[in-house]
């Protein structure tokens, strides 16, 4: 998706019934090859990436080979797979994350199967413990980053906190994701409402402030981190002038990884009081053609082997206990002890009223 393999997803919070035309269009070509059984079909966002020696010893392992069906943003590919849960384009599908999962749910995109190594999921990812139709592959924390050079430049502090955001300071310097069309704004939003709640001077208030201060708002991560950022490598070429952008806790190791010479430290830093833990599962598809084989590749995707092959891949953090952090990683990311949260309940009954109110306030 970018040349600094992006951090995780982006994901449409919108209706089924926005993505129905493109789901008609979408992705092909993996019924053939989910129905001969020597094959096993991954359909996930575009983010998905894995080194090619550990995908390659698993199917040696196994004896599948692997098909990774890559289906645009996360949210845009879980709803086609709800709209084509009965007759599904693979067997596995990663990459829904905690603001979605429900809509997942709901609609019964997967079926139940309790992936081997499970008990080896650290207890805080694990969800619908009953039925087991999702298994937790990874977390991440949607934070502001911010661009260390313009901040030493211009002798202004970075901001800390969501607070910060909104001041004076900081006016015209902060652009965001769509809270309808991407998975980061939305979990910003989430993290605005964990922190401000509802009412008279709850969220909605807080976001009149941001837009007062000219918070930008743009249709994606991609578009806000590798165009409109100052700090990114993307966003310099591109001649970004926004030196705060709404992303991740691990996006500092991305730009020291992919740069020559590789700093000694990230050009870019985390706001740690501006950040939203977001998690993502994979599940079975409802009627996959391949149950054995996607159930194999559920088992590897909370296998040592891929947990570990995970942080400098897709940088985002393995959910299974005592998981080895690459040096690199370690190092130049951003460790968030105290990130907002919500329970998957209030995300589910609050969700599209409040991306409605969102939408109504900040882009209109």
């Amino acid at each position: 998706m970018s040349s600094t393999k992006k951090v995780t997803v982006t994901a449409v919070a919108v209706g089924l019934s926005l993505v129905a035309l493109s789901a008609c269009g979408s992705s092909s070509g993996s019924g053939d090859e989910a129905a001969d059984s020597k094959s096993v079909t991954l359909v996930s966002h575009d983010s998905f990436n894995v080194s090619k020696d550990v995908l390659k010893a698993f199917e040696k392992s196994s004896g599948y080979k692997v098909n990774v069906l890559k289906d645009g943003d996360a949210g845009a590919a879980v709803n086609k797979a709800i709209l084509s849960k009965d007759n599904p384009q693979g067997d596995v599908f990663f990459g829904v994350d905690n603001t979605l999962l429900s809509r997942a749910l709901d609609n019964d995109l997967f079926q139940s199967y309790e992936a081997k190594g499970s008990g080896q999921v650290a207890s805080q990812f694990r969800v619908d413990q009953g039925k087991h139709r999702v298994t937790p592959v990874d977390s991440g924390d949607i934070c502001v980053n911010y661009d260390k050079k313009y901040f030493a430049d211009k002798k202004l502090a970075p901001p800390k906190s969501f607070a910060d955001l909104a001041k004076p300071a900081y006016k015209n310097l902060l652009v965001t994701e769509n809270a309808a069309t991407s998975s980061p704004g939305l979990g910003f939003l989430l993290g605005t409402a964990a922190e401000y709640g509802d009412g008279e001077h709850g969220w909605e208030s807080y976001w009149k402030k941001l837009k007062a201060n000219g918070v930008k708002v743009v249709d994606g991560w991609e578009q806000a981190y590798n165009e409109e950022f100052s700090g990114s490598a993307g966003g310099k070429k591109a001649k970004g002038d926004r030196p705060l952008v709404v992303s991740y806790a691990s996006s500092p190791p991305v730009e020291v990884l992919y740069a020559k010479p590789q700093p000694k430290q990230a050009p870019t830093g985390v706001a740690t009081g501006t950040c939203f833990r977001q998690v993502e599962y994979a599940g079975l598809l409802s009627n996959a053609k391949n149950e054995k084989g996607g159930k194999a590749l559920l088992d590897f995707l909370i296998s040592d082997k891929f947990q570990g092959d995970m942080p400098l891949n897709m940088f985002v953090n393995p959910v299974r206990k005592n998981a080895e952090l690459p040096e690199l990683f370690v190092k130049h990311g951003v460790k968030v002890d105290d990130p907002e949260t919500m329970d998957p309940k209030k995300i589910a009954d609050n969700r599209e009223q409040w991306v409605k109110s969102w939408t109504s306030l900040v882009l209109k």
